[in-house]
């Protein structure tokens, strides 16, 4: 550990964020219902998925009602627009048990990318009220919650919850999520998109890292944190922000409150000192026993009220409103 002296830098070069053009979602009545006792349209939800349309030009509405639905779930690159909305974010719960060292059908190893319960391969997405759940274990290594690989992904009150690489989402994607909940262990949010998590709580189940990004070379965003939580199961206390799966890894917590199971460094070069010339990990007025002033990695930031300006959803996000 190193303790924060004055440093020179510059934010990362602004790219401007992509004029998107959203079909408004006016579905109170939803296009198609599932529920486990067979009370809606489907009893599973991927036949649900199924049935939507292809290649849609506004949202596609399907009501999910309380229940676990253990299915490996894909939502395939034609099927735009899905729109999942659960009934309770605790009581419907989407979920699968895969690992990546487990075989496959053919005998071949998941791998990490293929462990996830719940494949989002489509663009614009949007889910409320749910939780994403992989139930490999706290010891079955990497087991994804989700995997996004579509455009503009959302979530509204919603819950990830697995150990290892909980979350992931690909590069040069862009993904919104409000009032959710994500818990993990190791790397619990990875990968090279970018991410606003606004209002959220984040909970590291054991000691780890919050998270791994490989933002790609010059974006200006990687992940985002607004106004978030960071909580630790008991005995926890030896948990790092983050450390950079790949060069250029891009983190930013703005005013978030943060327990004592945050290494006072706060960050970690993954052990390699090159990355402390090329990752961008920086804070803005963090709160809590997990911030001691003075403490942090010399290489990070702490951000001035001036360029923490940049850190807006309108600034990250563009036109895309997505709730």
């Amino acid at each position: 550990m190193s303790c924060e002296k004055e440093v020179k830098y510059s934010l990362p070069k602004y790219i401007p964020p992509v004029e998107v053009v959203v079909p408004p979602d006016n579905s109170a009545k939803p296009d198609k219902t599932v529920a486990k006792d067979g009370a809606g349209d489907y009893t599973t939800l991927q036949a649900a998925i199924d049935a939507a349309p292809n290649n849609g030009t506004k949202y596609y509405l399907i009501a999910i009602k309380n229940g676990v639905y253990k299915e490996v779930l894909t939502i395939p690159k034609n099927k735009n627009y899905i729109h999942f909305k659960g009934e309770d974010k605790e009581k419907t719960v989407l979920t699968f048990d895969n690992y990546s060292e487990r075989l496959d059908g053919n005998g071949i190893k998941y791998g990490t990318s293929g462990s996830a319960s719940v494949f989002i391969k489509a663009d614009y997405f949007k889910a409320e009220n749910l939780t994403f759940e992989n139930t490999a274990g706290i010891d079955a290594g990497q087991a994804l919650a989700i995997n996004i690989g579509g455009n503009f992904s959302a979530f509204n009150n919603c819950r990830f919850l697995a150990f290892q690489d909980t979350y992931y989402a690909a590069d040069n994607t862009i993904q919104y999520l409000k009032d959710c909940y994500i818990a993990g262990t190791v790397d619990y949010m990875f990968g090279g998109s970018t991410a606003v998590f606004d209002r959220c709580t984040l909970h590291s189940l054991r000691s780890g890292y919050i998270t791994a990004a490989s933002t790609p070379a010059g974006k200006k965003y990687g992940y985002v944190y607004l106004n978030c939580k960071l909580t630790g199961t008991s005995g926890t206390a030896s948990v790092h922000l983050g450390r950079p799966w790949r060069p250029n890894a891009n983190v930013v917590f703005v005013n978030c409150e943060m327990a004592g199971h945050i290494k006072p460094e706060g960050w970690n070069n993954w052990g390699d000192v090159a990355n402390e010339a090329t990752a961008f990990y920086a804070e803005y007025k963090s709160t809590g026993d997990g911030y001691k002033a003075g403490q942090r990695q010399s290489w990070s930031k702490q951000l001035t009220d001036e360029q923490v300006k940049e850190y807006t959803l309108e600034k990250i996000l563009g036109t895309w409103k997505p709730f």
